[in-house]
């Protein structure tokens, strides 16, 4: 080769090797930044080349490790309330089923999230259903998942949180969500001991008897089996030193019927059962109006944007049925401020959101905490407290 091609080649490799250091470097800065076009329209799709579930590890990674860097948005006055002792600056959580082993705590919590909440964690470690368990639903904008409560168990999730505590640098709202094994003789068992092992370090602990991934579950929910997993949940809990009084909430399923939510709410209103708060909804098994007839048919619970109406729905009938009386953390579905306003006026008094947060990553989080402030705002709201309940009966309707 002559001296002047090898010389042109030479500054065509330097020429790439500069081109590849300036897009690494724009995409660093952006995804530090939050840039949300950039999630938008490259980062985002370019996740979906990946398996699911490869993404979901990916995305834990990046939250582990603080990839994403912090928003500059700072949260409004409005978005404040108060949460079971603490205050938090805004209403949005994390729901349980993104960290679901609790490695992503502090990531999370930088990214303006006003919660976590990590789980399921079982007692002992299982790894769940066989792959693939994950699928999207691009056009639906969902999620379907058969995870089966994949758990590194209480003790590893235990010391992992306790040193996170212990570090002095985490000053968070932390939920852990309770799951049973799959082969587990005794539910009841498996979430005393969640209360007993969590219940010191955990500001917030979750019953889970709504996964539709593990069998007979969701059986849990009916009213004589609930009666007594709560009676005894709630004695373990008043069995902890007293200053470890941590809150006690249920998670439910959106698929029951008129008579299984008169029957929840007939259990958790008697004062051996009364839960501190519930979490509405859990994902669903139903696939009305699915445009992806493929993925449709894959076995799990559905979560995202076909889900929004159930949860919102149901969050109005726990709210009516409990007289107002029982915090609801509202999930499924909000991937917009208006999605989140209401669910507040239907009678969840907090958020959640996981799939929207697949789907658009970190930058949702501020966009729908500015929108909310705005609506809040526009419709002469003092607080976001005010807001909570004030239209449930529409939702009941629909």
């Amino acid at each position: 080769m002559a001296a002047s091609s090898k010389k042109a080649l030479n500054k065509l490799r330097s020429l790439a090797l500069v081109c590849s250091g300036g897009v690494l470097v724009f995409s660093g800065v952006c995804i530090h930044q939050g840039h949300e076009n950039y999630y938008k329209n490259v980062l985002m799709p370019a996740t979906r080349l990946l398996p699911p579930e490869t993404s979901h590890k990916l995305a834990i990674w990046c939250c582990k490790y603080k990839v994403f860097g912090q928003p500059k948005y700072k949260d409004e006055e409005i978005l404040k309330s108060k949460f079971f002792g603490h205050v938090l600056q805004n209403p949005l959580g994390i729901a349980a089923g993104f960290d679901k082993q609790g490695e992503g705590v502090e990531g999370l919590t930088q990214l303006g999230f006003g919660f976590v909440e990590i789980g399921s964690v079982t007692p002992e470690p299982q790894p769940g259903n066989p792959t693939p368990r994950v699928f999207r639903l691009v056009e639906d904008e969902a999620i379907i998942n058969r995870y089966g409560f994949n758990s590194d168990g209480h003790v590893a999730v235990y010391n992992r949180l306790k040193k996170l505590k212990d570090s002095g640098t985490f000053q968070g709202v932390l939920g852990i969500n309770l799951g049973k094994n799959k082969t587990s003789a005794s539910a009841k068992s498996d979430y005393k001991q969640g209360v007993e092992i969590f219940g010191p370090i955990a500001d917030y602990l979750v019953v889970n008897i709504s996964s539709p991934n593990t069998p007979g579950l969701r059986d849990l929910q009916g009213k004589k089996d609930l009666q007594e997993l709560l009676e005894s949940v709630i004695q373990t809990r008043n069995d902890l030193p007293s200053n470890n009084k941590v809150p006690v909430l249920l998670k439910i399923a959106p698929d029951l019927t008129q008579q299984d939510i008169k029957d929840i709410a007939s259990v958790i209103n008697k004062k051996s059962c009364r839960v501190d708060g519930l979490i509405v909804s859990n994902t669903t098994v139903s696939r009305d109006n699915l445009k992806d007839d493929k993925l449709a048919v894959e076995t799990g619970g559905l979560s995202g944007v076909p889900l929004r109406s159930k949860s919102t729905q149901l969050i109005a009938e726990m709210y009516y049925q409990t007289s107002g009386k029982i915090p609801i953390i509202g999930v499924g579905g909000i991937s917009s401020g208006q999605d989140a306003f209401e669910k507040l006026e239907a009678g969840a008094s907090y958020l959640q959101l996981y799939t929207s947060f697949i789907y658009h990553g970190p930058p949702v989080v501020t966009r729908i905490k500015s929108e909310l402030a705005n609506i809040l705002k526009d419709k002469g709201y003092k607080s976001l407290s005010e807001a909570v309940g004030s239209n449930y009966k529409v939702h009941l309707k629909k």
